[in-house]
């Protein structure tokens, strides 16, 4: 039994399909109960603030989002009795607001990028409520590094990790996730990645996009830089026939950034893939466990090429999108 619905935040650890000679997984993060990454941050911003004494429940906050940390931090908040307010904005799709306002979020609508939606947040931080600032705080990349990069670590056992590739929004998750997987792959590749027209690592420049949760149009004081090995770009109509590739072909729903990062880990795995090894398949739903062969000697499992990424969402939040259509 678990003390609360915070308590079951985590994710498995999925093989998708992945060209010969390697192997591409995937943290599904759907399996979160808020349905995204942004639960794990939403929970450590809120307990070390808790801890440093910066809030209590019952007190008012505030946070900029595209959507995801909205959702979490509404999930949070409600569990943890505070007000919370969302300033999003408002080209996000119906489904976040109505995830939000479920959980008993206010909603506050902006026309205009992520830039606008942070400035309106600062000013209800000067009215009075309190902004937690996940382009900022280090809860943020460290709760990744806690959870997302330990499991990881646990999930692959005894393989070596060879690339993770992993969106770019706030930094949080490809920060601290990578952090703790270079730790223990330090020769493991890091892969940004971004949208082509805001590809503001590839540029130094911003643009326009409609991704959602990918591509801020600035670099977050959360992203380490340092980390990153190299960065890709994708077009989003080609992230969103990726979504729904992957949907049909595959059985995984998922919104339009992990689309984009499931093309550059297909694209890493081409690069470093051992055609003439026989990577084993994980024994599935379908396997009956003695009919599963061991590979011989753990040769071949070890020695195969392993490309992890991250799908941030469940393609449910993107239906009003005409994503799926």
């Amino acid at each position: 039994m678990k003390g609360s619905i915070l308590d079951t935040i985590g994710s498995p650890l999925v093989q998708v399909d992945s060209p010969e000679g390697v192997t591409v997984a995937a943290k599904v993060e759907s399996f979160n109960p808020g349905g995204s990454a942004k639960d794990r941050p939403a929970l450590q911003m809120i307990r070390a603030a808790e801890r440093d004494g910066t809030i209590e429940p019952g007190d008012r906050l505030v946070e900029p989002t595209s959507g995801n940390t909205g959702i979490g931090l509404a999930l949070v908040c409600a569990a943890r009795d505070y007000d919370l307010t969302i300033v999003m904005p408002s080209d996000k799709s119906a489904e976040r607001r109505r995830i939000m306002a479920a959980y008993g979020a206010d909603l506050e609508l902006v026309d205009g990028n992520m830039e606008t939606a942070r400035a309106r947040a600062d000013e209800l931080e000067a009215e009075g409520a309190i902004q937690l600032g996940q382009f900022e705080n280090p809860a943020n990349p460290e709760a990744h590094y806690q959870t997302t990069g330990n499991e990881i670590v646990e999930q692959v056992g005894d393989r070596e990790i060879d690339a993770f590739v992993a969106g770019v929004g706030t930094g949080g998750t490809i920060s601290g996730t990578g952090r703790r997987l270079r730790e223990e792959f330090p020769e493991m590749d890091i892969v940004a990645v971004e949208p082509a027209t805001n590809a503001v690592l590839s540029t130094g420049e911003a643009g326009d996009d409609d991704f959602q949760g990918m591509g801020p149009g600035f670099v977050s004081d959360n992203l380490d830089l340092d980390l990153i090995d190299r960065v890709e770009t994708v077009e989003l109509e080609e992230a969103e026939a990726e979504c729904r590739r992957l949907a049909r072909e595959e059985g995984v729903l998922v919104g339009q950034s992990s689309g984009a990062t499931s093309l550059i880990s297909q694209q890493i795995a081409r690069e470093i893939a051992e055609p003439t090894l026989d990577c084993p398949e994980v024994p599935g739903a379908f396997d009956e466990p003695a009919a599963t062969p061991e590979p011989d000697g753990g040769e071949q499992l070890d020695d195969c090429p392993l490309v992890v990424t991250v799908f941030w969402d469940s393609g449910e939040r993107y239906l009003s999108t005409g994503l799926f259509d």
